[in-house]
C-alpha cells in the first residue's frame, strides 16, 4: 500500500509489488488520503492478512516498510533504486508476460543472508513467513512458475530484489529444430529440402544453442508448454518480470511500525 503522497512512478511500483505477491494480496486495494493505519489493521484478521507492505516518500529517500501484523516486527528499508516492471520488460528483445505465472505465489530465494547480526535473522523470518511453505514432497510443478530473489550484496550492504517468470526450453538443439518439434511445420517453401533450413548457414552459433548440463533437468511431472512431459529433459530459462529493487535496512522495531528499537543502522546494536 500506499502512504502519503507519492507521485505516479511510486504509485505504478506499487502495483508492480502487488503483482509479485499474487495471487495472496490485495491487487485491487484502494487506499485514500484519510485512511490511517489503524484502518487497515482493523479489517485484517477479517482478511486473514499477515503482513503490511507500505511505501512512502520525503523529501530525501523512498522508503518501504515490511510489518507483521498485527503485532509486528516491523522492517524499515530505504529503497536506494528501483526499476517498474514495464521498464525490466522493454530491455528485452522478446518479452513474454502470462496471467497463468500468477496464479500460485514465486519460490522465494534468500541468498547470501548467512551474515552475523540478529537483524538477519529477523529478515528472514519475516520474508520467509510472507509466502506459504513448500512441500518438496507434494508440490505440483505446474505451480512453480515464478522465483522471487532477495539477493545480500556484501559488497554494498543493500538487498538485491529481483522478480523471474521460471521456462523450460528443449535442450541440445538449434532454434531451427526447436520450432519443428514446439510449434506448427515452418514455411520450408525457399528450400529444396526440410534438411537446407535445419543446417541453414551449415553452423549454428553458440546463442542458438540451449546451455550445457548445469542447466538441465530431468521433469519429475509433466510441465506448463508445449511438449514438457514427465521424464523429458529440458534446460530451465528465468526471464525477468520485474520490478527491481535495491532495499537498505535502516532500523527493526519490535512492534507494528513502531515500538522499541531493536536495531538500527547507524546505531548498529540489536538489542535482546
Amino acid at each position: 500500500m500506499r502512504s502519503g503522497v507519492v507521485g505516479k512512478s511510486l504509485t505504478t511500483l506499487v502495483r508492480d509489488v502487488r503483482r509479485i505477491m499474487e495471487p495472496y494480496t490485495a491487487t485491487n486495494l484502494k487506499e485514500r488520503r484519510t485512511n490511517r493505519l489503524k484502518d487497515f489493521v482493523m479489517v485484517a484478521g477479517q482478511l486473514n492478512i499477515s503482513h503490511f507492505l507500505i511505501f512512502s516518500r520525503t523529501e530525501a529517500n523512498v522508503n518501504l516498510r515490511i510489518a507483521r501484523v498485527p503485532r509486528g516486527p516491523t522492517l524499515t528499508f530505504r529503497v536506494a533504486e528501483y526499476a517498474l516492471a514495464k521498464d525490466c520488460l522493454a530491455l528485452q528483445k522478446t518479452p513474454k508476460t502470462s496471467a497463468a505465472k500468477h496464479e500460485s505465489s514465486p519460490l522465494l530465494v534468500l541468498n547470501n543472508f548467512k551474515q552475523e547480526g540478529k537483524q538477519f535473522r529477523v529478515m528472514t523470518a519475516l520474508l520467509q513467513n510472507m509466502f506459504p511453505t513448500i512441500d518438496v514432497q507434494t508440490i505440483q510443478l505446474s505451480q512453480t512458475r515464478r522465483v522471487l530473489l532477495f539477493n545480500y550484496n556484501e559488497d554494498t550492504g543493500m538487498i538485491d530484489v529481483r522478480h523471474y517468470a521460471i521456462g523450460v526450453k528443449t535442450t541440445g538443439v538449434s532454434k531451427s529444430i526447436k520450432r519443428i518439434i514446439n510449434t506448427e511445420v515452418p514455411d520450408l517453401s525457399n528450400y529444396d529440402d526440410i534438411s537446407d533450413y535445419v543446417l541453414k548457414e551449415a553452423i549454428v552459433s553458440e546463442s542458438d544453442v540451449e546451455d550445457g548440463p548445469d542447466s538441465v533437468v530431468t521433469l519429475a511431472q509433466n510441465y506448463p508448454g508445449r511438449n514438457n512431459r514427465k521424464n523429458d529433459q529440458r534446460a530451465v530459462r528465468l526471464q525477468e518480470l520485474g520490478p527491481r529493487l535495491t532495499l537498505d535496512l535502516i532500523k527493526v522495531e519490535n512492534g507494528l511500525c513502531g515500538g522499541e528499537v531493536l536495531y538500527h543502522k547507524y546505531g548498529n546494536v540489536f538489542k535482546k
